[in-house]
């Protein structure tokens, strides 16, 4: 059985944006949980998720987060198992100040940081480090790739027929 994903979030209002995440997760049967913590208002559970994610059974962790988008550093600050950032879209400066935030992280303490709303190359990302250890989990991607590699061939050879008489 695969290690599970932790989801975390800075604010239920990042719930739509992650929900790609949760169905990619779901899509290719790794099991996750999903959570809820501030790293500005509730960072003792913050640590205490983080630091004890590997004994929890958790091989990887998802963390969004907009505006100042500290979640994903202070989750990285206390594990060493791999921390993938979100940054969220916010009306300010359209997800740039999260993206900055996320993605400039101290030397040592590294956060793998995906598109503005990026949840579902987040997921993807996360299924694909977990499958480096899971030949079975790592066959599913395979055959995710596949078939969107046919899905565009298809649309291709529909445009082709249509364009290129």
């Amino acid at each position: 059985m695969s290690k599970k994903v932790g989801i975390v979030m800075g604010s239920d209002s990042d719930l739509p944006v992650l929900q790609k995440a949760i169905d990619t997760l779901a899509q290719y049967g790794v099991p996750f949980e999903v959570h809820v913590f501030s790293a500005h208002r509730t960072p003792e559970e913050v640590r205490e998720f983080s630091s004890s994610a590997r004994e929890k059974g958790f091989g990887v962790i998802i963390a969004a987060a907009g505006m100042a988008a500290h979640l994903a550093g202070a989750i990285a600050a206390n594990t060493t198992l791999p921390v993938i950032g979100i940054p969220i879209k916010s009306a300010g400066l359209g997800g740039l100040d999260a993206l900055l935030s996320t993605v400039q992280m101290p030397s040592g303490i590294p956060v793998a940081t995906v598109a503005i709303d990026g949840a579902a190359n987040a997921a993807t990302l996360a299924v694909q480090i977990l499958g480096v250890y899971d030949d079975a989990l790592s066959k599913k991607a395979d055959e995710f790739r596949l078939k969107n590699a046919e899905k565009v061939l298809e649309k291709n050879a529909a445009v082709e027929a249509k364009y290129n008489v």
